[in-house]
């Protein structure tokens, strides 16, 4: 499982945008401006499920979960951060990082699912990109 056998999925490349190379993932903001939703997914090869890395990439990963949450609720403020790794659709293994408010299109509800994505338009798309690497960097 390494690095370098690495490829993103191409539905995530397709619905997500890249935000920056965190030491085990690849950390990548969802093309749904509804939801500040960050995905990270691990650069190793064949992963499917958090028990697949070993014990110390599962601590890693969840160091950059906790780092990437902290980042998008200082862009973001909620009521709510949901965290989930589900991989029905897409079964490379990534953890989603939404950032909920009450009342957001989809609450209480899960963001899966639920309507059709409103994608960034450009000038949202780049301030959000901006904000989030200000937010890691700090």
């Amino acid at each position: 499982m390494s690095e370098a056998a690495f490829a993103l999925d191409p539905r995530l490349e397709a619905d997500t945008h890249h935000v920056a190379a965190l030491p085990l993932c690849e950390l990548r903001l969802m093309d749904d401006a509804r939801y500040p939703w960050l995905i990270l997914v691990p650069r190793r090869a064949g992963l499917v499920e958090i028990a697949d890395l070993a014990e110390a990439g599962q601590a890693l990963l969840w160091r950059e979960a906790n780092r990437s949450a902290a980042a998008l609720r200082s862009v973001a403020p909620c009521d709510k951060l949901n965290l989930g790794a589900l991989g029905n659709i897409v079964r490379q293994l990534h953890l989603h990082v939404v950032a909920r408010m009450q009342g957001d299109h989809a609450w209480p509800g899960p963001v899966w699912g639920s309507g059709a994505a409103v994608p960034y338009d450009a000038g949202a798309l780049a301030a959000r990109l901006a904000a989030l690497r200000q937010a890691l960097a700090a």
